[in-house]
Parts: C-alpha cells; structure tokens; sequence
C-alpha cells in the first residue's frame, strides 16, 4: 500500500509541474508579459504574438513527451504495469 501511495505522490508532482510550467508559458508570456516580450523579434514577428498563437502550443507538445518520459522512468521505480 505504502509503495501505492509514494507512486500516486510522485505522480502528482508530476502533473503539478507540468501545469504551473504549462501556465507560465500560455498565460505568463502569451498575456501577461506580452508588450515585453513583444519588443523582441522572432523568424519576423513579435515574441509576445509567437508564445501566444506558437509557442504555448510547442510548449504543451514538449511537455507531453517530458511527461511521458519521467512517466516511464517513474513506472520502472515502482516496477509499475501499465
């Protein structure tokens, strides 16, 4: 039972991370920080309109595959079957 529980734990942590990152990059740089950000230029267009319509996307795409990583990394600590 106790192994259960560390694995869910450590799960969750997880996930908590990959939220708040996830939320820093749509919300943080694509609304907050925009006018800054937007003093930058990249491939042609302002940084701040890239991580609005680009970059949250490609941060949500890295995430899953980080996510899916230490996922399987985790799966082999607790000698998981999935």
């Amino acid at each position: 039972m106790e192994n259960k529980e560390a694995y869910w734990q450590e799960n969750l942590r997880l996930i908590f991370i990959c939220l708040a990152i996830w939320f820093a990059v749509s919300f943080g740089l694509g609304l907050l920080l925009v006018e800054p950000l937007n003093a930058i230029r990249l491939g042609g267009y302002k940084l701040g309109f890239w991580f609005a319509q680009q970059g949250s996307i490609y941060s949500f795409l890295g995430l899953i595959f980080w996510y899916g990583a230490k996922m399987n990394k985790l799966d082999k600590k607790y000698h998981s079957e999935g």
